[in-house]
């Protein structure tokens, strides 16, 4: 089984009261997809870039993507585009990560995290 988890991070002028909150740990089979969402608290996910990582046990950090609430507009990890999907839905003020046919190698921590724009 792969095994994912998800911790928000949140910096750059980071006041107490604004969190982000994590989906929480996952279980999937190789070959399944997997959803992770990130809840914004205390300020609207329109005002933020939200960055998603992620994190082999043992290993640095590997940047997956950005995405600029505003515009739309997402930027990919050049090894990763095509694995991941970013969506959001600023209704309920909350991003989304959907990595398409896991692998062993993607069992990872899994970080969202917002920075001011």
């Amino acid at each position: 089984p792969l095994f994912i988890c998800l911790f928000p991070l949140v910096y750059s002028e980071c006041v107490q009261s604004q969190t982000l909150i994590e989906s929480g740990p996952v279980v999937k089979k190789p070959l399944e997809t997997v959803k992770l969402s990130c809840k914004a608290s205390g300020f609207t996910i329109t005002d933020i870039y939200m960055h998603w990582i992620r994190q082999k046990s043992g290993k640095g950090l590997e940047w997956i993507d950005i995405i600029n609430s505003g515009s739309n507009s997402a930027t990919y990890s050049e090894s990763l585009k095509g694995k991941f999907t970013l969506t959001e839905i600023v209704s309920i003020n909350t991003q989304f990560l959907e990595a398409k046919i896991l692998r062993s190698e993607d069992s990872e921590v899994y970080y969202c995290a917002g920075q001011t724009q």
